[in-house]
């Protein structure tokens, strides 16, 4: 190995389930430094994953391996067997995520191998009880545990790995690819959402329409803007993102007549963020959120909820509230439309913060560095 290529003729695997968002954007990033670097790198999962995100598309080599989002055991097992197959002769599997590295320690320990194993950490266990949650809490621990290093996105989920063994945590923060300039002009984009002038306040949220993001929240804040007095008029709400909840909010904003639009999938977030008074991420929890990030980059003022790794990504560039508090969040949104020195302070620190934060290439490196250490001959 070179100091120039220094993961020359390693093989590595990278491994995730299914994505739709933040995990398979993450990966495709540090794909081209990984090859550039040396490495002959080989993904594994879901073939939607791979039409999704073109993790080809980089260089790198691709093998279907159907790994869920959710248990399934039967699928799991078949999940574990075609991935001990897709990573024979790796030097080291790197897994995103819990399910994958749930799969990836079973395959390893099934094919008898030492190679090392990285496994980052994006998303906390959703919140429940009962049954599910136990096992859930049980596969989570013997997934940290079987790691050699973890990569936390977050320092919450960093200490969570600390509390249930992990033998070495490191804070790793998922960066957000860069996002590209908006190509329509505000008016452009607001007409085509539905406003007419730029009166009307627009507030846009992204995100998969998934329990994690909050929207019900978010929908019960917009019930309070309508009776708002200081909100004249109401503001709409635009919110980008599919997933499993549409019928379901679809259904309580046509019965509740809220001024909302679901906008499905979008691929112009930046033309949405730059037409929008206001981004509010709801959420239940998250690490790094790649739409706080996406948000602070364009200066458009962000509300979201004090959860996970919000704070410590956000500072003071963003209006937090608590998560579960509908009255707060609504109070928060009408406070930053209603007040033009807050949105100015807000649109100029967005930026500022987010110049703090590592960029792409830093994150890549971090790997290459950490990879490089894993693979070194021991001395």
């Amino acid at each position: 190995m070179t100091e120039q290529r220094p993961l020359a003729d390693r093989r590595v695997a990278e491994v995730l389930a299914t994505s739709t968002g933040g995990v398979g954007t993450h990966l495709r990033s540090v794909l081209g430094p990984l090859g550039r670097a040396g490495a002959a790198v080989r993904v594994c999962g879901p073939q939607a994953t791979e039409e999704l995100f073109g993790f080809t598309a980089t260089g790198a080599d691709f093998r279907a391996v159907g790994i869920s989002a959710g248990l399934a055991p039967a699928a799991d097992l078949r999940a574990v067997l075609a991935l001990r197959r897709a990573t024979r002769g790796a030097d080291l599997v790197h897994a995103h995520g819990l399910r994958a590295g749930l799969v990836a320690a079973a395959a390893r320990r099934l094919g008898g191998q030492r190679r090392p194993l990285v496994l980052t950490l994006h998303n906390a266990l959703p919140e429940g009880g009962g049954l599910r949650r136990r096992v859930l809490q049980a596969a989570e621990q013997a997934t940290i545990r079987g790691a050699d290093v973890v990569l936390a996105a977050s320092g919450d989920l960093a200490e969570n790995a600390r509390r249930l063994g992990a033998t070495d945590v490191r804070v790793a923060p998922v960066s957000a690819p860069p996002l590209r300039p908006a190509e329509r002009a505000r008016p452009d984009v607001r007409r085509e959402i539905g406003l007419d002038d730029d009166v009307r306040p627009l507030v846009v949220a992204v995100g998969r329409l998934h329990p994690q993001k909050g929207y019900s929240l978010l929908l019960d804040a917009v019930a309070r803007w309508v009776e708002d007095p200081r909100l004249r008029p109401t503001p709409l709400v635009a919110i980008a993102g599919d997933g499993p909840l549409h019928d379901e909010l679809a259904a309580r904003i046509a019965a509740q007549r809220l001024p909302v639009v679901l906008l499905g999938r979008r691929t112009d977030v930046a033309d949405l963020l730059g037409a929008a008074d206001v981004c509010v991420l709801p959420s239940v929890w998250e690490a790094r959120s790649l739409t706080a990030q996406e948000a602070l980059r364009a200066g458009t003022p962000l509300v979201a909820t004090a959860v996970g790794g919000i704070p410590e990504l956000v500072g003071d560039a963003a209006e937090l509230v608590p998560y579960g508090d509908a009255a707060a969040l609504a109070d928060a949104v009408a406070g930053v439309l209603t007040d033009p020195a807050r949105i100015a302070r807000l649109g100029a620190a967005g930026p500022r913060r987010a110049a703090t934060w590592p960029d792409e290439a830093a994150t890549a490196a971090q790997l290459v560095e950490l990879y490089r250490d894993l693979l070194a001959p021991p001395r």
